[in-house]
């Protein structure tokens, strides 16, 4: 009985933490426009700061993000299957997760660094 209720919930509450989520970043996305319009910034000067801000490798990053994503949860399953403890899954997950953030950050660093060199 209590799976079955755990089992309804969880879409119900992944539909309102998404709602919640883009909520939240429109919301303060509109309040930073507002901002610019309230410093006096012209239109011109509002999408060129905006296009400045703009995350070049964020794709990348996502990618990489979600790779060690799937490699944590397979490399979890897959050590569950063969010891037969369940803890081995969402171990795995946030270690692989935490070294994915960590690779992706090192790695946009790096092509941020040779594209100023290219640049300059």
């Amino acid at each position: 009985m209590a799976e079955e209720i755990i089992a309804l919930f969880i879409p119900i509450v992944a539909v309102v933490v998404t709602g919640i989520v883009l909520v939240t970043f429109f919301y303060f996305r509109s309040k930073e426009k507002q901002l610019m319009i309230e410093k006096g910034l012209s239109y011109e000067q509002m999408i060129e700061m905006l296009k400045s801000r703009k995350d070049e490798y964020g794709l990348l990053k996502a990618g990489i993000i979600i790779l060690f994503f799937g490699i944590g949860l397979g490399s979890g399953i897959l050590i569950e299957r063969f010891t037969g403890i369940e803890e081995w899954v969402p171990l795995f997950i946030f270690v692989m997760l935490g070294l994915g953030f960590i690779a992706a950050y090192f790695v946009a660093r790096k092509l941020s660094e040779r594209d100023k060199k290219r640049s300059s």
